[in-house]
């Protein structure tokens, strides 16, 4: 009978979890999402900006070889793909209202989770190698007559900038955005397993 009276006070001693307040997640998973939301929608915006010059130079500059056109061409489909995904991202995190229906939003944000994680993998390298491609054929008339000290210099920056983007930034990215969209989940499956 020791024993059990011991077992009774140390279970009864236990941390109890800590209910969430309901108000208090929603509006944290609110100002979550409004966040990733505001950053969509200015790479959105940037990169439609960064499209339209590179129409403006493809346009109005004239240029000797179909190699670069084909080059800017490259470049231009690559950003219209990429501006779709993140477009299909945007309306999967903001078509509803996180207050409105938590379960749902709930789907939709492991949804959009799994969607980012397709990007970050495979998907950012192709997206790599068809930018490069494309600044390949287009430096080949844009530099033909540069020094070779200047052709080395500007292929040298293109590719540090590519490999820093690749391997430091799109880490450091995605971590930082799978901790967020993990800690909003994380607190609606709380909040929901709190009511089940």
């Amino acid at each position: 009978m020791k024993d059990f009276d011991h077992l009774m006070s140390v279970w009864q001693e236990q941390p109890k979890k800590d209910q969430l307040s309901v108000d208090d997640v929603l509006k944290q998973v609110k100002k979550g999402m409004n966040s990733i939301s505001r950053k969509l929608l200015w790479n959105i915006t940037s990169m439609g900006i960064s499209f339209a010059g590179l129409l403006v130079v493809m346009l109005f500059f004239v240029f000797n070889s179909w190699v670069t056109y084909l080059g800017i061409v490259i470049i231009m489909v690559t950003m219209i793909l990429y501006v779709m995904m993140m477009i299909r991202d945007y309306r999967i995190i903001s078509k509803q209202d996180v207050t409105i229906n938590p379960a749902d939003y709930l789907q939709d944000l492991k949804v959009y989770q799994k969607n980012r994680a397709a990007i970050y993998g495979w998907l950012y390298y192709l997206y790599v190698i068809l930018i490069s491609t494309g600044l390949l054929l287009y430096f080949f008339e844009v530099l033909q007559s540069a020094s070779a000290t200047f052709k080395v210099v500007a292929y040298g920056l293109t590719i540090a900038w590519l490999m820093f983007c690749t391997f430091y930034l799109k880490g450091r990215f995605v971590k930082s955005e799978q901790e967020k969209l993990n800690l909003m989940i994380d607190r609606l499956i709380r909040l929901q397993n709190q009511f089940d």
